[in-house]
C-alpha cells in the first residue's frame, strides 16, 4: 500500500471519529415489569406503562365504558424498564458517549451494567449522563426503575407543616392534568415518554444555540449568534454560519461565544391573517481541521413582539404589539391532545395547529397543567403563524419552595427554554395558570384551617417560584428580546372589578357562576384569557366511550362517567332551558348541547370584539380534549369540529360586522383586524322575514367611512326596520361593502333566543356536484343547519338563508348526507 493511500486512509478515519453520531435506543426491543413481579412483557418506547399494560391486555382501555375506575391501582406501583443494545469495537472508540434521556416520568433510578448512573426527579427535564466508561463492546443492559409518583408525593407531602390543596400532585414534577381535571381522568402515569439516545461525538460539540434579533428595518436584519460549545480538547476549531467562518479558541470544557450575523431584504414573520410566516433555516457547524465534527439548524422568523400595558383613564391596557403594529389576540387555550401523551403523533399535532389556522386565530395559550408540547407543535405555530402564550407548568394549586424543588424548577426552566426560545411562536412565558387566584379566591386556607404563618408561608413559597427562580432562570437563558414575562395567568381573579381594567382575565360567572350568557355583555376585560362552556362531543366520539354498540342516554353510566364535571348535565340543562326547546331525543339533545356552547362562546366573542381597543385578546377555553369526553373543548378527541368551531371561524374573520341590541336601539360595528384599510365603506341591512319577504332595505350614508379597527356605523331604534310584533319571526342580514360595491363580510342578527323563534319547516334540497362537492339549498330559513356523515364539512351549523344555496366541500365521499335543523328540535 502506498504513502498516498495510507494517508487517505488516515484522513478518513480521523474525519470518521471526529462526526458526532447519534444512536436511537428507543427502537432496541423493550421491556417491562411490575417491580415485584419476576416476569418481563413487552414495552414500547417512547411509551407509558398504562400504554404498555394495554397492550399486553393486562388492562382494559381506561377511555371506553367506566374502565378508569379500574386502572387506578396502576399508579401505586413501581415499575422497571429494560433493554440490551449492542456496542461495537468502533463506537468506543470514540472518545465520548452520553447517555440522553428526553423525558423519564417521573422518579426513576438508571442503570446501566448493574451500575447506578443516575435518579431523576422531573418529568420535564433532559437528563444526559457521559457513559463512556461504562459501556462494554457487546451487550448492555439499560434498565430504569420508576417510584410510584403518588407514593413518593405523599412523602413530601408530609415534610409540609399544613396541607397543601391538591396534595400530593404538586410536589411532583410531572404533568398536573394526569391527576384528574375536570375535563381528563386520572391516569397517573410512568414510563419512558420520550426518546432515549446514544450521542457519540470527539474534541467538541455544540450543546445550545441561541439567536437574538439585534435590530430589523425593511434594508436588514442584525442577528447575534450565541452558542455554548463543550471542549473536551482545547485548541483552535472554528464556527461557521451560512455564511462565514469564524476562527474560536475554545478551552476545555464549557464556552460561550457571540458572532454577528446579517440577512439582506429580509422578510418579516407575520401572524395569521396579517401576511406570510416565512421561515429561515440557519446552519451552523462546528470544525476542526477542516473536517465538521457537529453541526445544528435553528428555524427562525424575523419579527418583534412587545407585550403593551400602559395606564389609561380605565386601568391598564393588555395588548400584544407585533412587528410594530397592535395585534388583536384571536385564539384558545391548548390542553395535552392525549392522556397518554406519546401517541400524539406529528400528524395530529399539524392537524390541529392547522385548524387553527383555518379558524382565523393568531394566537394558542399552552396550558399549565399539561406539559411541555412536542417540538413538533412549535414547528406547526411557527410554520401556521400562531404566536404562543407558554405557561410554565404549574396550576390550580399551592407549591413548595424546599431547595430541591427550587433547584429542580431552575433547571426545568432552563431545560425548556433553551429547546424553544428559537421558535417564533413563542409570543409570552406565563409563570403559571391560576395559582394567585387559588390563594387569593378559593378558600382553601379555611377548608385546610391555615393559621397566619401558614398562610403567609404560602405566600413566601409562591412568591420564591414565581417572582424570583423563574424569572432569574428566564434572564439567563433568554435574549432580552425574548424575555417576556407574566407571573400568572388570570393576573386578578374574577370577582374584583380590576380583573376587568387590567392584566389578562379568566372570567367564569357563566359556568361556574351560573350567570346568563348576557352578562358576557357586561363583563368585558382587557384581555380575556380564559372563559367557556360545554357541549357535547360528536356522536362518533359519544359512541367511541363504548366498546360495545351503545344505548345513547344521558342516563348511561358510561356518558356519565365521561362527564368529569360534578355539575356538567345540571349546568347545561339549566342553560339549555333559557335559550333553546331541550330535547329528549339523545341525536337532538347533542345537537342542541352543541349550539348552545355555540351561542355562549359567540356572544363572548362578539363582546369582546366590540369593546376593541378597550379588549384587545380574547382566547376561550379550550381547544382539543385528550379523551372521549363531554367538555369545553371545541374540537372533540376524535378531532372533529363542533358548532363551537365553526362558529369561531366565523367570529375570528378579520372583517366582522357585529350587532349589539340595547334598549330597543341598534348599534351596529364594523371590525377590521388586518393591516390593510377600508376606504369609504357602507352597511346595506335586509329586515326579512322567514319566507325570505323583504320589510325592509337600508343603507348608511357613505362619508368618507375608513376601516381600520373598529368603527360605529348607526345606532337606529328597533323598530327602524321592524315591528315588535314581528320580532320572532324575521331577522336583520347585514352586508358591508366597500366603495365599489363590493362584499367585505356578511352577517344575520336575530332578535329573540332560539326557542322563541317561530320557524317553519324548511323544505332542504341537497344537491351532488362532485364526489366531495355538495349544493344545499332552501325555501324558508333553514337555522343550524346541521350536516351529518362521515367527513369533515367545509361548514356546518350554519343558518341557510331562505331561497337561497351553499356549496359544501367534503373531505371524502358520502353517499347520502342527513341533515337536521333547529326546527326538527322544536317540533315532533
Amino acid at each position: 500500500m502506498n504513502k498516498t493511500i495510507l494517508l487517505a486512509l488516515l484522513l478518513i478515519q480521523i474525519f470518521i471519529n471526529a462526526q458526532f453520531s447519534e444512536r436511537n435506543l428507543s427502537s432496541e426491543k423493550w421491556q417491562f415489569k411490575n417491580s415485584k413481579e419476576n416476569k418481563w412483557l413487552t414495552a414500547s418506547v417512547p411509551g407509558t406503562v398504562h400504554l404498555d399494560l394495554m397492550n399486553n391486555k393486562l388492562i382494559p382501555d381506561p377511555y371506553k365504558d367506566e374502565n378508569e375506575k379500574k386502572v387506578q391501582w396502576v399508579e401505586n406501583e413501581d415499575w422497571d424498564y429494560r433493554t440490551v443494545f449492542k456496542i461495537s469495537a468502533k463506537e468506543l472508540k470514540d472518545q465520548n458517549v452520553d447517555l440522553v434521556f428526553h423525558g423519564l416520568d417521573t422518579f426513576s433510578e438508571i442503570y446501566l451494567n448493574g451500575k447506578l448512573l443516575k435518579k431523576t426527579d422531573n418529568m420535564f427535564r433532559t437528563w444526559k449522563i457521559p457513559v463512556k466508561n461504562d459501556l462494554k463492546i457487546g451487550n448492555n443492559i439499560l434498565q430504569i426503575k420508576f417510584k410510584s409518583s403518588v407514593h413518593i408525593g405523599k412523602d413530601l407531602a408530609k415534610k409540609v407543616p399544613f396541607t397543601m390543596p391538591e396534595s400530593p400532585r404538586s410536589f411532583v414534577r410531572k404533568a398536573q392534568y394526569q391527576f384528574g381535571w375536570d375535563w381528563g381522568p386520572r391516569l397517573v402515569t410512568a414510563g419512558i415518554w420520550k426518546d432515549v439516545k446514544l450521542n457519540f461525538w470527539n474534541q467538541a460539540k455544540i450543546e445550545n444555540i441561541k439567536i437574538e434579533l439585534k435590530a430589523l428595518t425593511k434594508q436588514r436584519a442584525d442577528l447575534n449568534i450565541y452558542a455554548e460549545i463543550y471542549a473536551e480538547k482545547e485548541g483552535k476549531y472554528v464556527f461557521a454560519t451560512d455564511k462565514e467562518n469564524h476562527d474560536i479558541a475554545l478551552r476545555k470544557g464549557l464556552n460561550r461565544i457571540s458572532v454577528p450575523f446579517k440577512i439582506e431584504d429580509p422578510h418579516l414573520w407575520q401572524p395569521n391573517g396579517w401576511g406570510k410566516a416565512i421561515i429561515y433555516a440557519l446552519k451552523f457547524s462546528l470544525k476542526k481541521n477542516s473536517e465538521t465534527i457537529d453541526s445544528k439548524e435553528e428555524r427562525i422568523g424575523l419579527r418583534t413582539v412587545e407585550l403593551v400595558q400602559e395606564k389609561d383613564e380605565k386601568g391598564k391596557s393588555f395588548y400584544f404589539k407585533v412587528n410594530g403594529n397592535p395585534m388583536y389576540a384571536k385564539g384558545t387555550n391548548w390542553i395535552p391532545s392525549d392522556s397518554f401523551t406519546p401517541r400524539i403523533t406529528k400528524e395530529k399535532y399539524q392537524k390541529l395547529i392547522k385548524d387553527c389556522k383555518d379558524a382565523n386565530m393568531n394566537m394558542i395559550r399552552v396550558w399549565g397543567g399539561g406539559i411541555y408540547e412536542d417540538d413538533e407543535f412549535y414547528k406547526a405555530c411557527d410554520e401556521n403563524g400562531i404566536l404562543v402564550w407558554q405557561d410554565f407548568m404549574f396550576a390550580g394549586s399551592f407549591y413548595p419552595s424546599d431547595e430541591d424543588f427550587l433547584n429542580n424548577v431552575k433547571e426545568e426552566v432552563k431545560d425548556q427554554v433553551n429547546r424553544l426560545q428559537n421558535h417564533p411562536s413563542i409570543a409570552l412565558w406565563c409563570g403559571n395558570n391560576e395559582i394567585d387566584e387559588a390563594i387569593v379566591n378559593w378558600g382553601y386556607q379555611k377548608q385546610f384551617k391555615y393559621s397566619k404563618e401558614d398562610s403567609l408561608q404560602v405566600w413566601k413559597d409562591y412568591k420564591k417560584v414565581f417572582h424570583k427562580v423563574i424569572p432569574n432562570a428566564l434572564k439567563e437563558n433568554l435574549t432580552p428580546e425574548k424575555n417576556i414575562y407574566w407571573p400568572t395567568s388570570p393576573s386578578i381573579g374574577w370577582g374584583h372589578k380590576e380583573s376587568l381594567t387590567e392584566g389578562d382575565s379568566h372570567y367564569w360567572g357563566v359556568w361556574w357562576g351560573e350567570f346568563p350568557f348576557e352578562i358576557y355583555n357586561e363583563k368585558v376585560p382587557r384581555f380575556a384569557s380564559e372563559y367557556g362552556f360545554q357541549g357535547m362531543p360528536s356522536l362518533e366520539a359519544v359512541k367511541s366511550m363504548f366498546s360495545e354498540t351503545p344505548d345513547l342516554s344521558l342516563e348511561n353510566p358510561t356518558i356519565k362517567a365521561h362527564e368529569k364535571n360534578a355539575r356538567g348535565f345540571h349546568i347545561i340543562n339549566e342553560y339549555m332551558k333559557r335559550d333553546y326547546v331541550v330535547p329528549k331525543d339523545f341525536v337532538k339533545y347533542n345537537y342542541v348541547s352543541q349550539l348552545l356552547q355555540a351561542r355562549g362562546m359567540q356572544i363572548a366573542i362578539e363582546a369582546h370584539r366590540r369593546a376593541k381597543p378597550y379588549n384587545m385578546g380574547t382566547l376561550y377555553w379550550q381547544l382539543n380534549d385528550c379523551w372521549p369526553v363531554i367538555s369545553w373543548s371545541s374540537i372533540d378527541y376524535l378531532g372533529n369540529w363542533k358548532a363551537l368551531y365553526y362558529q369561531v371561524k366565523r367570529s375570528f374573520e378579520n372583517q366582522v360586522i357585529l350587532t349589539e341590541e340595547k334598549e330597543g336601539v341598534l348599534n351596529f360595528y364594523a371590525i377590521n383586524d388586518e393591516l390593510k384599510k377600508f376606504e369609504d365603506v357602507s352597511l346595506i341591512v335586509y329586515a326579512k322575514k322567514f319566507n325570505g319577504d323583504i320589510i325592509v332595505r337600508r343603507t348608511t350614508d357613505c362619508k368618507r367611512r375608513v376601516l381600520d379597527g373598529i368603527l360605529k356605523l348607526a345606532s337606529p331604534k328597533t323598530s327602524f326596520f321592524i315591528p315588535e310584533s314581528e320580532r320572532d319571526n324575521s331577522f336583520l342580514n347585514l352586508i358591508l361593502v366597500d366603495k365599489k360595491g363590493n362584499k367585505i363580510t356578511e352577517s344575520n342578527h336575530f332578535f329573540v333566543k332560539p326557542k322563541d323563534l317561530k320557524l317553519t319547516k324548511p323544505n332542504i334540497e341537497i344537491k351532488k356536484i362532485s364526489a366531495t362537492e355538495i349544493e344545499i339549498s332552501t325555501d324558508v330559513l333553514a337555522k343550524d343547519v346541521y350536516l351529518m356523515g362521515d367527513t369533515h364539512f367545509s361548514d356546518n351549523f350554519f343558518d341557510l338563508l331562505p331561497k337561497t344555496s351553499k356549496r359544501i366541500t367534503l373531505s371524502k365521499p358520502l353517499k347520502s348526507v342527513e341533515v337536521m335543523t333547529l326546527w326538527d328540535t322544536m317540533n315532533k
